[in-house]
C-alpha cells in the first residue's frame, strides 16, 4: 500500500476516536496491560540501573511533579517518565506484542503516567489514552517488522516514541494539526540498537522513548512544527529506517482491528524466545524431580532468531542472562524458576548453573516456529526425556490469567512496598476506569521511610 498521507490519517484518528467506541474487550486488556506495567516498574525499581539513572538526572530535573514508582515524587514529568521507562523494563519482565516483540506499554505508560500526575485527568481518559498509544505504536512497528529489527533497531525503542507522543497529545487535546506535528517529532527522535541488549541501555530505550515522546506532544502543544509526512516520507520513519514499509499495518481497520487486544504478559524474565526453552524446561524439572542432578546434556532445537537473540554461551551478569537461553535452560532445570530471582548477578554465577548450562547445546533450525522449542534431555544412565511446547505460558494461545497477574503483580511488588499495601495498590489499579484523578494511587507507591 503507497500513500502519501499517512501520519495525517494516523493523528486524525488519534485525536477524533470516541471513547465511548472502545470495545469491552479492548479496553479490558488494556487494564491488564496497565496491571501488568504497573508491578514491573514497581518490582523494577530498586535495581541499580535505576540508582545509577537517578543518580545521573537528578542534577538536572525540575520541579516535583510525578513519582518513580516505588521510588518516591521527586522528578519533573519528563524524567519521571525516563525513570518508569527503565524501572518497568529492567527485569525484561513486561507485556510483549509478540507479531512484533514490542514492549508496549514501557513507553506508553511511563509517559502518560507522569503527565497525568501534573495535571488533571481521571483514571478513564488515561486507559483510552494509553490504549490509542499501544495502537499507533503496534500498528507502525507492524509497518516496518522485521526488517526494521533485522537491521539492528530495538522496536521497542523506535516504535515506542510514537505511541507516548500519542498517548500524551491525547491527554493534551491536541488537535489534529498539532498531533500530526507531534508524531513527526516522534519521528525524528526514533532510536534504539539491538546492540545494548544485555546492558543497561535496553531499559534506557522505553525510557527515553517515553520521555522523548512526551517532549514530543508538549512541543507540538507550543506550536514546534515539524514535517507532516514524518513516518511516510522519502525520508522519514519508514524508508529510512527499514526495507519494508507497509502502511496498510498503520491505516486498515483503524478502530475495528485492535493490535491492543493481542498483548501478551510475560511469566519469565528475560527475552520473550527464550519462554518456551523455560516452560519446557520447567515441565521436566517437575517431572523427573532430583533426577535433574544427573543430567549428561540437554539439547535444544529453536528458530534461528532464539541463537542471534539469546545465543550468549558465558554470560557475567545477571542482566547478560537474560540473553543466554544456555542459562535460562538450566536454572529452570535445575531451580524450576524463570522469574527474576534466577537472572541475578549470583545465580548466573553459580557453579551448579554453570556446569549444566555448560552441557547445553542448542541448534538452529527454520523449521521450527519462533514460539516454539523441541527440547531433550538425556540423564547419565541413558534415560532421555523429550519435550516440544508449541506456544509458551504466557502466549496469546496460552495467555496469564487475572489471578495469574494478580500473583505476579504481588511478587514483584510485596519486596519493595510490603504486603497490605501491594494489595491496595492492585486493587486500586484495577479499579483504575472509576478513579478521578492517580494521584492517590501514585502515593501508595512511595516507600514508607525508616
Amino acid at each position: 500500500m503507497q500513500t502519501t498521507d499517512v501520519t495525517h490519517q494516523l493523528a486524525r484518528w488519534i485525536v477524533d476516536y470516541p471513547a465511548a467506541s472502545l470495545p469491552e474487550v479492548v479496553k479490558r486488556e488494556g487494564l491488564r496491560t496497565v496491571v501488568n506495567w504497573f508491578g514491573c516498574a514497581i518490582g523494577g525499581s530498586p535495581h541499580e540501573t535505576v540508582d545509577r539513572a537517578l543518580n545521573a538526572v537528578r542534577l538536572f530535573t525540575g520541579p516535583a511533579q510525578a513519582t518513580v514508582f516505588g521510588r518516591g515524587r521527586e522528578l519533573d514529568a519528563l524524567h519521571a517518565a525516563l525513570l518508569n521507562g527503565i524501572t518497568s523494563h529492567v527485569l525484561d519482565y513486561d507485556d510483549t506484542h509478540l507479531k512484533t516483540i514490542i514492549h508496549p506499554a514501557g513507553p506508553v505508560a511511563a509517559a502518560a503516567f507522569a503527565v497525568a500526575e501534573m495535571m488533571p485527568v481521571t483514571g478513564a481518559d488515561l486507559l483510552t489514552a494509553i490504549i490509542l498509544g499501544i495502537e499507533t505504536e503496534c500498528r507502525i512497528g507492524n509497518s516496518v517488522y522485521p526488517d526494521h529489527y533485522d537491521r539492528g533497531w530495538h522496536i521497542t525503542g523506535t516504535a515506542g516514541v510514537f505511541g507516548a507522543a500519542a498517548a500524551v497529545g491525547r491527554l493534551l487535546g491536541l488537535d489534529q494539526q498539532k498531533m500530526t506535528w507531534a508524531l513527526g517529532i516522534a519521528a525524528t527522535q526514533s532510536s534504539g540498537l539491538r546492540e545494548m541488549f544485555g546492558t543497561m541501555c535496553k531499559s534506557f530505550h522505553p525510557g527515553r522513548a517515553a520521555q522523548n515522546g512526551a517532549m514530543a506532544a508538549f512541543l507540538a502543544r507550543a506550536g514546534f512544527d515539524s514535517s507532516e509526512r514524518a513516518i511516510e516520507a522519502p525520508r522519514g520513519f519508514a524508508n529510512v529506517m527499514s526495507t519494508k514499509q507497509d502502511y496498510s499495518e498503520i491505516l486498515d481497520g483503524l478502530g475495528e482491528r485492535w493490535e491492543t487486544s493481542l498483548n501478551t504478559y510475560k511469566p519469565y524474565a528475560c527475552g520473550i524466545v527464550i519462554h518456551p526453552s523455560i516452560d519446557g524446561c520447567e515441565q521436566i524439572k517437575a517431572e523427573i524431580g532430583d533426577a535433574v542432578r544427573s543430567i549428561a546434556k540437554v539439547e535444544l532445537t529453536t528458530h534461528p532468531l532464539v541463537l542471534e537473540l539469546t545465543g550468549k554461551r558465558t554470560p557475567k551478569t545477571g542482566l547478560e542472562g537474560k540473553f543466554s537461553v544456555y542459562h535460562s535452560a538450566a536454572t529452570a532445570l535445575l531451580r524450576g524458576d524463570g522469574t527474576p530471582s534466577a537472572f541475578t548477578d549470583e545465580i548466573v554465577a553459580d557453579p551448579e548453573i554453570i556446569a549444566l548450562r555448560d552441557r547445553v547445546t542448542a541448534t538452529a533450525d527454520w523449521s521450527m516456529p519462533e514460539e516454539s522449542v523441541k527440547i531433550i534431555v538425556t540423564l547419565n544412565d541413558g534415560t532421555t526425556i523429550k519435550k516440544y511446547v508449541k506456544h509458551a505460558l504466557g502466549s496469546v494461545e496460552r495467555p496469564l490469567s487475572d489471578a495469574q497477574l494478580d500473583d505476579k503483580f504481588r511478587k514483584s511488588s510485596i519486596p519493595v512496598l510490603g504486603q497490605a499495601v501491594t494489595d491496595e495498590v492492585l486493587a486500586t489499579i484495577w479499579s483504575l476506569p472509576t478513579l478521578p484523578s492517580i494521584n492517590a494511587l501514585a502515593a501508595l507507591t512511595i516507600p514508607a521511610r525508616t
